[in-house]
């Protein structure tokens, strides 16, 4: 057969082995970046996993006469793997989990992929991916190797490279509709420039403060939770040791099983406070949500970093320019913001951030003739 016979099998061959690269590619950047040897292996396995899926649709296109390149890592794939790298695999945790459960939807309609089971393998990836995401990895390991194997997997990363991006998109849209309401009243450029730098730091400042207080009430009722906790392993050991148990049992182990990891834990009072508290209260006890000053930090960087590209041309021009000049970095900003979400959901970077730009373009326009209607009101 050639490639002119069936040519939306063959694309979608190509879809579906671009997919598997991007897998074994981010799978590996996993490996090197993950600390816990256990969980590098967990990695280690799903890369093989989608280097023989891979194979399966190499086959596929070489029987339908196919001589391309061979793909390569796209660039989400790179970009994800450069974050897990930087700032580690919980990172982009999330991320990959959506990666999975879509790949495991699109194979169920393909007849090859259900025949190789490929569905059932990237399910099971899924699942693997969310034990490691919720902390509940590891249920075959005994006692404080339990724990061990838990601590610092609950992971954030999804909700931290979300945060990230928002943060810059509230800053950088707040701005420009302000910017853009007062020139739009024909306000001196001057004027303009004491506003937007006024809601620049007032919208920082309102973020930081915002996200300390949500953090830091978030630690201390945390802390308040596990100081309960650790009283009634003082004052009931037993049941406890039950409540241990339960959990266990609920991870998959038979009752003697449970039974001995709780008693385990309980042996060492730390690790089974710390098991406690990931599971029945689901709070790290090693992080409590984070540092409050560092979220507070990283929420007032954010907003300004994206706040202060629709100011900036008002330091170097004025009038229509300088409105113009606004709107066109603005526009810059919003389409490479959206084109960041991409990250998160897989869509079109085309897609993401035209649309991005438009909203953010549109709540400018409006804000804009606002300010129009209210400078011409007033000068009346």
């Amino acid at each position: 057969m050639s490639p002119t016979d069936d040519p939306k099998g063959v694309a979608r061959y190509l879809r579906n082995l671009q997919a598997e690269t991007d897998g074994a590619f981010l799978y590996r950047a996993l490996v090197a970046a993950e600390k816990d040897p256990a969980i590098a292996e967990v990695y280690r396995g799903m890369a093989l996993a989608e280097e023989r899926h891979a194979a399966l649709w190499r086959e596929k296109l070489a029987a339908a006469g196919w001589r391309g390149p061979e793909p390569r890592p796209s660039g989400r794939s790179r970009t994800l793997a450069w974050l897990a790298k930087r700032f580690g695999p919980r990172m982009v945790l999330a991320t990959v989990v959506g990666m999975e459960r879509a790949d495991s939807g699109g194979y169920r309609s393909q007849p090859e992929a259900e025949s190789a089971g490929l569905p059932r393998e990237e399910k099971q990836h899924g699942r693997l991916l969310g034990e490691i995401l919720r902390g509940t990895a590891g249920t075959g390991l005994e006692g404080a190797q339990v724990a061990r194997y838990e601590r610092g997997h609950r992971a954030v990363g999804g909700n931290a490279l979300r945060a990230a991006v928002l943060g810059a998109n509230d800053g950088l849209v707040s701005n420009l509709s302000l910017v853009m309401g007062v020139a739009g009243a024909n306000l001196s450029n001057q004027t303009i420039l004491i506003t937007g730098m006024a809601g620049l730091l007032a919208g920082a400042i309102s973020m930081a403060l915002g996200e300390w207080l949500s953090v830091q009430s978030s630690r201390e009722l945390f802390l308040r939770q596990i100081a309960v906790e650790r009283d009634e392993l003082v004052a009931d050991p037993e049941g406890e040791t039950d409540e241990l148990a339960r959990i266990y049992r609920r991870k998959g182990l038979d009752p003697a099983q449970a039974r001995a990891v709780a008693e385990r834990l309980m042996a060492d009072g730390e690790a089974a406070l710390d098991t406690l508290a990931r599971e029945e209260l689901g709070v790290d006890p090693d992080e409590l949500g984070g540092s409050a000053w560092e979220a507070a930090f990283t929420s007032f960087v954010l907003f300004a970093i994206g706040a202060i590209v629709p100011v900036v041309p008002f330091l170097f021009t004025s009038g229509l320019a300088a409105v113009g000049a606004s709107l066109a970095v603005s526009a810059v900003g919003l389409f490479g913001i959206g084109a960041a979400i991409t990250l998160l959901t897989g869509r079109s970077v085309l897609f993401s951030g035209s649309r991005q730009m438009l909203f953010g373009l549109t709540a400018a326009a409006v804000t804009f003739g606002i300010g129009k209607l209210m400078g011409v009101a007033l000068s009346g």
